[in-house]
C-alpha cells in the first residue's frame, strides 16, 4: 500500500510539471510573437527561442501566428533581483542632509571606486563674505555649506565615498532663499578655531589623515567659496587649481562643464568662468588632488540669485557632480 502511494505521489508530481509547462493559449489577430508572449508575460529572447522550439511546425511564412490555433507557451522563469539592483534601491540614511534629503538612493555606480573630502569655506566663529538684500545678510558660509551637501549627495548617489569635512549638526539641506545664519559648524566634531591659520590648517590636516587610511587610488578634495567684490562686479564661476596636471584637469573640466550647460540653458550669454593656478594654503597643504572654486560674488545682485534660490544651488551641485564623474572615467 505504501509504494502504490509513493507511486501515486510521484505521477502527481510529474502531472503537475507536465501541466504548468504545457499551458498553451491561441493569439489573437495581428499579434506577433513578442506581443503574444509579453500578454502572458514572458518578455525576452529566451521566451521566444523556447517558444519557437515548443512549436515547431505550427507557424506561417516567417514565424508568423495562425489563428485558431493553440501554441505551448514556455513555463514562466522565477525572477531573482541581481545584487547590483538591490544594491541600488537600498535607502540609505544621512542625518547631515537634513530631514526632507536625508533619505537617498544608490542610482548608479558611476563613482564606485573614488573618494571625496568636500570642504565649505569658513565656518563656525567666522561667516566668511557677508552680502546684503534689503533686510537680509547673506553668510558665506551658509550658502557655501547648502551647496556643499547637496554635491555630497549627489556623489553619494554615484555610489561613491564622501567626507564632509565642515559640518552642521542642524541645518541640512535647505531650499529657503535666506538660509539663517549660525556659528555651529565643526571640523567632523572639533571645534572650529578663530585664527585663519590654524583653521585652515584644521581642515587640511583633517583632510589628510583620512587619505592616508584609504586604500583608494581616485581621490578629490573640493573647496567652495563664495567670492566677494564689488556690488557692480558680476561674476560666473570661477576656478583653482594647484598647478598640478591632475588637478589642472579637473578645473578644466569643471569649466567644460559649466560651458556645457550655459550654452544649453542659456544660448548666447556665454560662460565667462576661469581656471587658474593659485598659491592658496588649503591648496598648497592637502594631499590629494583638489580645486578651489568660487561659486559668485556674495555682494552682486545677479550673483545673489545664483545662491539664494535653491534651485540654483542644486544646479551647481549638479554640474559639479557631472564634473567629477567625466574627470573620474578619464582617470581609469
Amino acid at each position: 500500500m505504501t509504494r502504490i502511494l509513493l507511486l501515486i505521489m510521484i505521477i502527481s508530481c510529474f502531472t503537475c510539471h507536465s501541466l504548468e509547462a504545457q499551458e498553451k493559449a491561441t493569439p489573437k489577430n495581428g499579434e506577433g510573437i513578442e506581443l503574444f508572449l509579453k500578454r502572458f508575460g514572458r518578455n525576452g529572447a529566451n521566451y521566444r527561442k523556447e517558444f519557437i522550439r515548443l512549436n515547431k511546425g505550427k507557424f506561417g511564412k516567417n514565424n508568423s501566428l495562425k489563428l485558431g490555433v493553440k501554441y505551448t507557451l514556455p513555463p514562466l522563469q522565477k525572477k531573482t533581483a541581481a545584487p547590483e539592483a538591490k544594491n541600488k534601491t537600498k535607502k540609505r540614511h544621512e542625518p547631515l542632509f537634513g530631514p526632507n534629503y536625508a533619505s537617498y538612493q544608490i542610482v548608479s555606480n558611476e563613482l564606485q571606486g573614488a573618494c571625496f573630502y568636500l570642504v565649505s569655506g569658513h565656518g563656525g566663529p567666522d561667516p566668511g563674505a557677508i552680502g546684503r538684500v534689503g533686510k537680509h545678510e547673506l553668510h558665506e558660509d551658509e550658502y557655501a555649506y547648502d551647496v556643499t551637501l547637496r554635491i555630497a549627495r549627489n556623489l553619494l548617489m554615484r555610489g561613491a565615498k564622501v567626507h564632509i569635512i565642515i559640518q552642521d549638526a542642524k541645518d541640512g539641506i535647505r531650499d529657503q532663499l535666506y538660509l539663517s545664519n549660525s556659528k555651529r559648524e565643526t571640523c567632523m566634531g572639533n571645534h572650529i578655531p578663530l585664527n585663519q591659520v590654524s583653521r585652515l590648517k584644521q581642515r587640511c590636516d583633517r583632510i589628510n589623515s583620512l587619505a592616508r587610511r584609504e586604500q583608494i587610488k581616485y581621490k578629490r578634495a573640493l573647496f567652495i567659496h563664495v567670492d566677494s567684490r564689488s556690488k557692480s562686479k558680476q561674476t560666473d564661476v570661477f576656478f583653482y587649481h594647484t598647478g598640478s596636471r591632475q588637478s589642472r584637469k579637473l578645473a578644466s573640466t569643471m569649466k567644460s562643464t559649466f560651458q556645457k550647460k550655459y550654452n544649453h540653458h542659456q544660448p548666447g550669454r556665454g560662460f565667462k568662468g576661469t581656471v587658474s593656478s593659485r598659491d592658496l594654503y588649503v591648496l598648497r597643504n592637502t594631499d590629494p588632488v583638489s580645486v578651489f572654486i568660487e561659486i559668485g560674488n556674495i555682494q552682486n545682485k545677479y550673483d545673489q540669485q545664483r545662491i539664494t534660490i535653491s534651485n540654483n544651488r542644486q544646479a551647481l551641485a549638479n554640474w559639479i557632480s557631472e564634473a567629477f564623474v567625466e574627470d573620474y572615467k578619464n582617470s581609469k
